[in-house]
């Protein structure tokens, strides 16, 4: 609403102050922040221009992401002690100016209390630290690993609520600034004049026993969430069910922040800053769109109405009444508005809140990923192997929807975000005055393809890299890789043998491609001709990425730089283990690394239909072929691994999501494939010895799977980063932990399959 004139002011008089007692609007801030590891001074920057836009927008509580002052993805140097000494110069700095006059600051941030390390909320008032609110329950599953470098706050099982309050010694630099020498540290809720609020961080929300159940118990009325939370498909619906949950039931305000970008690795942080009032979505920022740096959420919220839903929800009121109580922290400040102003504003209205569909997520998720590395990195762009194909065509696609992003940014973006874009354009393409026309000229700038031909690249693939090159409007080469090829085999023809009891007369030295091998020796040749395809393509990748900046940039400019490396291997075949270890899957990162082959072929259609890149359902429509042995249609991949990327795809689940065992894995897959469907032959199972009963094809796949991904473990530990998008990843780094040197036998795992297909057929009479 907008702010009353003082006429309007007047004109009440005293009765508004009388009045003051049914003050109940509060307008309150939360925010999505674009924050990165270990750069202090741009994030207390972004830190600095929310709280100044939550102030303009008349708000007197402003709540931020997790850990903020210093970026979620420190890692390791969370362990620094300079990490915490430059993140309490951060929070000084915002003590010293004028920023914290008037409005309630929740700031998130590491904390050392007694040698133990928090990961804190730092609550700060008018040049003053109200009190520290460490995390209680951290995340350490999955993508996370908290308790590497935090502890949980202790709670006291035996006392009531959350128990007592210490005291926090305030470093030197605070002390010097606000006077005080210690403030209160644990888990505690701000007691206002007219409210009182808390915190949950995070990890917090999702845990069966949330602290938002016993702070609403007991009174609080607002609850900021500070959150470091990544994108993941589909994975929003299920926050925006924790969020609803927490004030369907209970009632209150809920105020939900996050980052949003990539902060320094293979995260995306998915932003969407909501704010929600008795179950119903009042406000919500972005998930992905914009590439601001800095995006407020301002809701006005009634108090009244929280207070009308608990108090008329007569078994909640019955549970509040014998609730333990909370340790309070007073403040001198009122949240809500001057009952003049609340005259002049409404609460803001609910709607519902809003999801992308699945092929949106994957379009604007990996593409702003790509604009925060590349803008971030220092380099002059990306270099990518662009083979025809569905997997290296959707990394394509995903760079060309970053630059349609960025000129949309150029065009309808904030003057702040204009600037900001415009510059970091400008700073990439080593061009001063440099502003894009169009987005197809932005990406004539920053992306170099090159079709990799040999003699068993067919002309489809070719054409169909061309054609996209043409309709992204990217730089496009190609080169032949036959003579490395022939140059690598003509050295190993030349070796010479020293030692080793072998006449040097008698060593083989001409390995034959074999269309279709017939046994292991042949076998052998033919991976060895096909993998040395494969290197001699990421050798030139890398070569060509340093080279042709210099070599195309003419008069234009003669900064120099290099082009970041794309990798396009897809999720299925790194869980496989379908691709050669260092080929041009070893990259610089991998914005589909997360992405299964599914989504990746709805994904091109639906690129194709909505971002103007028709060539796209010509890709989608082909079948996918590495092309090592023979054109597309020749060489298959499905054909290649002995199982289809939809049985890949739902082995991967069972084994990562549903944490499964070989074992496990046969008995779930026995009853989800059991609709008629027809599985793909074993290539390790033929003849006399291929499985015939349905359950032996189960059984006989899941073996085939299992054995796979266990001689193959070792390439997860040269996986480029990838984009992490996808529940049953494999990627080593942290996400799935496992040996790389695997007992790829299974004896007596392979054996309980064998007996439990031996008891199935026994129980159905068959001999």
């Amino acid at each position: 609403g907008a702010e009353p004139t003082r006429s309007v002011r007047r004109r009440l008089g005293d009765k508004a102050a009388g009045r003051s007692v049914m003050s109940s609007l509060a307008r309150l801030a939360t925010c999505n922040l674009n924050q990165w590891a270990m750069d202090f001074r741009g994030n207390l920057e972004r830190i600095e221009a929310s709280i100044r836009e939550a102030k303009a927008a008349g708000c007197t509580f402003r709540t931020g992401p997790e850990l903020e002052v210093t970026g979620y993805s420190c890692e390791d140097s969370f362990l620094e002690a300079d990490t915490l000494a430059h993140a309490w110069e951060s929070l000084a700095a915002l003590l010293a100016s004028d920023l914290t006059d008037g409005i309630l600051c929740d700031i998130g941030m590491p904390v050392m209390h007694r040698n133990v390390s928090y990961n804190c909320r730092v609550v700060l008032l008018n040049r003053r630290v109200v009190g520290v609110r460490p995390k209680v329950c951290l995340a350490n599953d999955g993508n996370y690993r908290e308790m590497r470098y935090f502890t949980p706050w202790f709670i006291d099982p035996t006392s009531p609520g959350y128990g007592a309050l210490e005291q926090y010694y305030l470093p030197r630099i605070v002390r010097e600034l606000t006077g005080q020498r210690t403030v209160p540290i644990g888990i505690f809720a701000v007691a206002a004049l007219d409210t009182a609020l808390a915190f949950e961080t995070c990890e917090e929300l999702f845990t069966p026993l949330a602290p938002h159940i016993a702070l609403s118990l007991d009174g609080v009325e607002i609850i900021a969430n500070g959150s470091g939370s990544h994108h993941q498909l589909r994975k929003l619906q299920t926050r925006i069910d924790l969020v609803r949950g927490a004030t369907a039931k209970a009632g209150g305000v809920y105020l939900y922040a996050n980052q949003k970008g990539c902060d320094g690795g293979r995260l995306y942080f998915d932003g969407c800053a909501m704010a929600w009032v008795n179950g119903e979505c009042v406000a919500q920022g972005s998930q992905f769109e914009g590439l601001d740096e800095v995006e407020v959420v301002v809701a006005t919220v009634s108090l009244s109405d929280v207070r009308n839903f608990r108090a008329s929800f007569i078994a909640r009121s019955s549970q509040a009444a014998s609730a333990a109580s909370i340790p309070r922290v007073e403040v001198d400040f009122a949240l809500t508005l001057p009952y003049a102003d609340q005259l002049c504003s409404a609460p803001s209205r609910p709607s519902p809140p809003r999801l992308h569909s699945a092929m949106e997520e994957i379009a604007l998720g990996p593409s702003g990923w790509l604009w925060d590395y590349l803008r971030r990195s220092g380099q002059r762009g990306y270099f990518l192997p662009l083979s025809g194909g569905a997997d290296s065509s959707s990394t394509a696609a995903l760079v060309a929807i970053m630059c349609q992003r960025v000129v949309e940014e150029l065009g309808a973006g904030s003057e702040r975000s204009r600037s900001r874009v415009l510059a970091d354009v400008r700073r990439v393409t080593k061009r001063a005055d440099y502003t894009p026309p169009d987005w197809r000229d932005l990406c004539g700038k920053v992306l170099v393809t090159c079709y990799m031909a040999s003699e068993f690249s067919g002309a489809e693939t070719r054409a169909r890299a061309a054609l996209l090159a043409e309709q992204i409007g990217c730089l496009h080469t190609s080169i032949s890789i036959d003579g490395m090829r022939s140059a690598v085999c003509e050295t190993f023809a030349a070796m010479e043998v020293h030692s080793g009891g072998v006449r040097s007369e008698a060593v083989r030295r001409r390995p034959e491609m074999k269309t279709k091998p017939r046994d292991y020796a042949e076998l052998t040749q033919n991976l060895a001709l096909q993998n040395i395809q494969a290197r001699s393509r990421m050798v030139m990748a890398y070569f060509m990425a340093q080279l042709m900046p210099w070599a195309t940039d003419g008069d234009e400019t003669t900064a120099g730089g290099s082009l970041l490396v794309l990798g396009s291997a897809n999720v299925d075949e790194a869980l496989r283990g379908y691709y050669t270890k260092y080929d041009c899957s070893a990259a610089d990162l991998n914005p589909i690394g997360g992405v299964n082959k599914r989504d990746l072929k709805a994904f091109l259609e639906w690129a194709g239909r909505e971002r103007g890149i028709g060539v796209l359902a010509r890709v989608a429509d082909a079948p996918p072929s590495a092309e090592l042995t023979g054109a597309e249609g020749a060489q298959l991949d499905e054909e290649d691994m002995g199982m289809s990327y939809d049985e890949l795809a739902a082995l991967g689940y069972c084994r990562k999501v549903e944490r499964c065992g070989p074992l496990s894995t046969f008995l779930k897959l026995r009853d989800r494939w059991a609709d008629g469907r027809a599985l793909t032959p074993s290539i390790r199972a033929r003849g006399a010895a291929a499985p015939v009963t349905f359950d032996e094809q189960v059984a006989q796949k899941v073996k085939d799977f299992y054995f796979y991904h266990a001689i193959n473990r070792h390439k997860m530990t040269t996986l480029t980063p990838s984009y992490h998008a996808e529940s049953y990843s494999p990627d080593d780094n942290r996400f799935d932990l496992r040996p790389f040197l695997q007992n790829a036998r299974f004896d007596e795992q392979f054996k309980a399959i064998d007996e439990a297909v031996a008891a199935a057929k026994a129980a159905r009479g068959e001999s």
